[in-house]
């Protein structure tokens, strides 16, 4: 039976969702939960909001069982938190499905991983792509199915297949006099008539630019939040800004009117067709199914 090896976040969102869209196709919701509950729990650790039960390393041991071959597998990381604790994360996990040993690789770049031809399948932010390979345009890019048609294929092989919806959105957030001195409501439309500071995460100037468009940024100087400083906070204080929202209640706390949602943060399904043969397809297929709303119509 093939074994195809599929690049995968080491920890948080993307990789939940995709131990979740695995464990729904291919009966594997209890190793799933598994890992995603150890995962959370020593998230919970390094961020000092649980009491460790027992030394990392045998509570490594204790997750790792390396005489069962449909296990996880966890490794370690060093954490960027202060102290620069140890952290378990994800590392590996091999499941037959549909005739091929599909097997979960962490990797802390997956994107990168396929750009580089390691795999030829592979999850990560939408976000990152749009940081690292769309193209920049008037126009704004607003949706996951154009993404694609912003990659030059001068510049990687790697294309989007399809989301797997565990989706956030990047948000336009302003405070209410600043809506009001622009003339309202908060949409794209507003952004074209807007001057002055808007206040981002340093990590994401690239991806505003894309999802606003370069005809929009005229007139406006993109501001950073402090260093300690929340986001919605830094905001607040620009009067303008683009973050990601879930459910808003942070951004209200801080007196903003939450704005149109410019474009969506969500885990996407990557592949290297020049690495693809038909159990690649095979196991593409598993994650995101052509009959998907997620799934991207393929392109020459």
């Amino acid at each position: 039976m093939p074994t195809i090896s599929v690049a995968v976040p080491r920890k948080g969102r993307p990789l939940e969702a995709v131990l979740e869209r695995l464990a729904s196709r291919a009966d594997a919701t209890a190793v799933a939960d598994d890992v995603i509950s150890i995962l959370r729990y020593e998230k919970a650790v390094t961020k000092g909001n649980s009491q460790a039960d027992g030394d990392v390393y045998d509570r490594l041991a204790e997750y790792s069982d390396l005489t069962e071959p449909t296990a996880p597998e966890f490794s370690l990381l060093r954490d960027d938190r202060a102290g620069k604790p140890r952290r378990i994360v994800f590392d590996s996990l091999t499941l037959p499905v549909d005739g091929v040993d599909v097997r979960l690789v962490g990797r802390e770049e997956p994107f990168r991983a396929l750009r580089t031809h390691e795999f030829a399948l592979g999850f990560d932010s939408a976000d990152l792509v749009l940081e690292e390979v769309v193209e920049l345009r008037e126009a704004p890019l607003t949706a996951i199915g154009e993404i694609n048609d912003r990659i030059d294929p001068r510049d990687t092989d790697v294309r989007v297949v399809g989301g797997l919806g565990d989706t956030v959105y990047h948000t336009l957030l302003a405070t209410p006099d600043v809506t009001e001195r622009f003339d309202g409501p908060l949409t794209r439309s507003f952004v074209d008539r807007y001057e002055g500071p808007l206040c981002i995460s340093p990590r994401y100037e690239r991806l505003v630019e894309a999802v606003l468009g370069m005809d929009a940024l005229d007139g406006i100087e993109f501001v950073y939040p402090t260093a300690g400083q929340e986001e919605e906070a830094g905001i607040a204080d620009a009067g303008m800004g683009v973050y990601l929202t879930v459910t808003g209640s942070t951004a209200r706390e801080h007196g903003l009117v939450l704005g149109e949602q410019l474009f969506p943060s969500e885990t996407v399904l990557l592949e290297n067709p020049a690495e693809a043969d038909p159990a690649v397809e095979t196991v593409r297929d598993l994650f995101v199914a052509p009959t998907d709303e997620t799934a991207i119509p393929a392109t020459d």
